[in-house]
């Protein structure tokens, strides 16, 4: 059965000054009408939640270039505790597992590549019997909560992005060479530049662009830099109305706006596998282009 336009439920999160769960329907079978009014909810509540979709690898790739062109190599890849042969990940310097814990902290995705990304869709194939949400924040409602004076101060300000350094900066540097992790990011020859201020491509709203990747900011000392930046993110992520944490369920799927949301992975007990599918979804070159690029 095909879900059409009419059929679908969009209930937003309470108290929440985004996100919404979407029910009554199927991903893997919505008409092109069904998803121009998915997409125009997900820019208005910027993450989507559908439970107990339990989409396959191929299903969930379909539903994500619905969205746009995927990253390449990031099609559908798990980002899991699991090795291949079944066995749980429990090296300390295991790099897959430095990457995990480095996205513990709040980022957006690809802000250290050239063009960063529009957004994700990513769903639960296993979780844990506890913890291992992953936590979302509202940079459009932090870039609102600003006074004036510090909305004008940082529209004249960018920042550097390096997915390398920040994972060095928590102690969490990957191997070089035969590193089982793709290394996806590491080896950027350029490092991005981009404003604090970003304006929605597609909406309009202004949002403040930091993260864990964001360092040297222009006209500042290292340590300047670094306790403004701190002090945006906790100004973003204090808020629980900014803020929402979602417990996963296996098959839920959501999708997020990457351009106005930052996102960040919680712990668990890496005893318990933790398996996730992640579909990165290409940002457009005249949006998400790095000022210096």
């Amino acid at each position: 059965m095909i879900n059409h336009s009419a059929s679908f439920s969009v209930r937003p999160l309470p108290n929440k000054t985004f996100g919404a769960v979407v029910t009554d329907l199927r991903l893997s079978q919505i008409d092109e009408s069904c998803f121009d009014q998915l997409y125009q909810s997900w820019l208005k509540y910027a993450l989507l939640i559908f439970p107990g979709q339990h989409l396959s690898d191929a299903e969930q790739t379909a539903f994500a270039r619905r969205f746009g062109e995927l990253v390449e190599g990031l099609e559908a890849v798990e980002l899991s505790n699991v090795l291949p042969d079944g066995r749980l990940r429990d090296a300390p310097d295991d790099d897959m597992m430095k990457i995990i814990r480095g996205n513990m902290h709040w980022h957006q995705d690809n802000t250290y590549m050239p063009l960063q990304a529009k957004g994700a869709v990513f769903s639960a194939k296993v979780v844990p019997a506890a913890q291992g949400d992953t936590a979302f924040a509202d940079m459009r409602a932090a870039w609102d909560a600003l006074d004036a004076q510090a909305q004008e101060k940082l529209t004249a300000l960018s920042a550097c992005h390096s997915l390398a350094r920040s994972q060095k900066e928590l102690g969490e540097e990957t191997k070089s060479g035969d590193s089982e992790y793709v290394g996806y990011g590491l080896n950027v020859a350029d490092i991005p530049r981009r404003p604090l201020l970003k304006v929605h491509p597609e909406t309009g709203r202004k949002t403040l662009a930091v993260g864990r990747h964001a360092f040297g900011v222009s006209g500042m000392s290292e340590e300047d830099s670094a306790d403004l930046l701190n002090e945006l993110i906790d100004l973003s992520v204090t808020d629980d109305r900014r803020c929402y944490q979602h417990r996963w369920s296996q098959g839920d799927v959501v999708v997020w706006d990457n351009r106005c949301l930052m996102h960040r992975a919680c712990p668990w007990d890496y005893s318990e596998p933790r398996v996730m599918l992640h579909s990165r979804i290409a940002g457009d070159p005249v949006s998400e282009a790095a000022i210096n690029v």
